[in-house]
């Protein structure tokens, strides 16, 4: 895959600093531009022309919506993940409607930002609302799982491999480890076929590939 150039908009310099460590460590990514208010978003995007805007809702000088609404009206091809932490369940399709590919809560584990940025790129399978704040709880989150623990679940009880859930998440193998110790721990489980059974005994996984003995 090319080089993916993004912008990042955010008027906390820690996020910033954060998301841009995030992308660097993946090797795919550039960093093109850096906004601190919705004021300077419109500016930068011309000037440097990214793939991506990475754009927090609540940013001095103008908000994320505006910037959505100018960037849809000036800069139609340039996609937009919306990164936030604002947890009014409004705001999710207010920003999809606005143009938006993605809508990424501030609550997810940072190491997935990377595979939403590059399926928003290339227009893959990717809900958008998959990684949103949740508004209801699942059986997976009374669970303790995360999203991204969730996602790695799925593929394991699908069958797949440790290298083949790192291929389809777009994660690394070491991450996908990371995932699956802190599963078995969530789960209080010792390895894959427990945490596969205990996922369908407990309906923590929705494709019945597998029948629990």
């Amino acid at each position: 895959m090319a080089t993916i150039k993004v912008v990042i908009a955010d008027d906390h310099r820690l996020m910033i600093e954060a998301v841009r460590c995030v992308l660097d460590a993946a090797g795919d990514f550039e960093v093109v531009g850096e906004a601190t208010s919705g004021a300077q978003v419109l500016p930068i995007v011309s000037r440097t022309n990214p793939d991506v805007v990475v754009l927090d809702l609540r940013m001095p000088g103008a908000d994320g919506f505006k910037c959505l609404d100018w960037l849809r009206s000036r800069h139609e091809s340039v996609k937009v993940v919306v990164l936030s932490a604002v947890d009014d369940p409004d705001s999710i399709p207010a920003a999809l409607n606005r143009g938006a590919s993605a809508f990424v809560g501030k609550h997810v584990d940072p190491r997935d930002l990377p595979s939403v940025v590059r399926q928003v790129v290339d227009e893959s399978v990717y809900h958008a609302l998959a990684h949103a704040i949740p508004a209801g709880g699942s059986p997976a989150q009374e669970a303790g799982l995360t999203p991204s623990e969730q996602r790695v679940l799925e593929a394991l009880a699908r069958g797949l491999t440790n290298k083949e859930i790192a291929r389809e998440l777009w994660l690394t193998e070491q991450t996908v480890k990371f995932h699956l110790t802190r599963i078995y721990r969530r789960l209080g489980v010792g390895n894959r076929t427990e945490a596969v059974r205990h996922a369908y005994q407990n309906r923590l996984v929705s494709h019945p590939f597998y029948e629990p003995a």
